[in-house]
């Protein structure tokens, strides 16, 4: 596994006992000697997206083909969480290094600020 692969992992839902599979953004390995890696969802439902933030990938974007994703969708960097990489059930794709690069900058800019 890599960062800016897309894999599928059981997401849990928020105020839910619902767990439910779904891609998911591979974003940084930690750099332990354990597999834990920095994740965000991955979510068709545009309405979730929070602008200069989230990351819009179209049908019509350079990269969507190869992340393996099935229709419009926003890479929600405002559900982030570590997990171990054998929780992931692997990946179907990934994206551009430039939108990689774009999310890390809108995560470490909003630790910052």
């Amino acid at each position: 596994m890599r960062p800016g692969q897309v894999v599928l992992f059981n997401f849990p839902k928020i105020q839910q006992k619902q767990i439910k599979l779904r891609p998911a953004l591979m974003i940084a390995k930690f750099p332990t000697i354990y597999d834990d890696w920095l994740i965000c969802m991955i979510s068709s439902n545009l309405k979730q997206y929070t602008a200069n933030f989230d990351e819009i990938i179209e049908k019509s974007s350079k990269d969507f083909v190869q992340s393996g994703l099935k229709t419009d969708s926003v890479i929600r960097v405002s559900r982030l969480a570590v997990v171990e990489g054998n929780k992931l059930k692997g990946a179907i794709g990934y994206i551009s290094q430039q939108r990689l690069i774009t999310i890390k900058h809108n995560i470490t800019s909003w630790l910052i600020s």
